[in-house]
């Protein structure tokens, strides 16, 4: 796994798989992308304006993703339904 936080830009980009081909992406909102490849395995997420928070609903591997965050100083949150 490699992770790619970049401070300026507001983003981070965590990459669970880097040799497997990309094949598509999901787009959960603005903020909240995911790549796949070919056979639906997940690759990566990207999540953009980390200063508003992080919605971790809808996440895969949502568990990894909220350490990483966390441990980075990055608010996290969930949807109350």
């Amino acid at each position: 796994m490699k992770v790619l936080h970049d401070k300026r830009g507001d983003s981070i980009r965590i990459m669970f798989d880097d040799v497997t081909p990309y094949s598509y992406g999901k787009s959960l909102d603005d903020e909240r992308y995911i790549d796949y490849g070919e056979n639906g395995e997940l690759l990566g997420v990207s999540i953009l304006d980390l200063r508003a928070g992080v919605e971790l609903d809808g996440l895969p591997e949502r568990e990894t993703i909220e350490k990483i965050l966390v441990s980075r100083g990055i608010k996290v949150y969930t949807r109350r339904r």
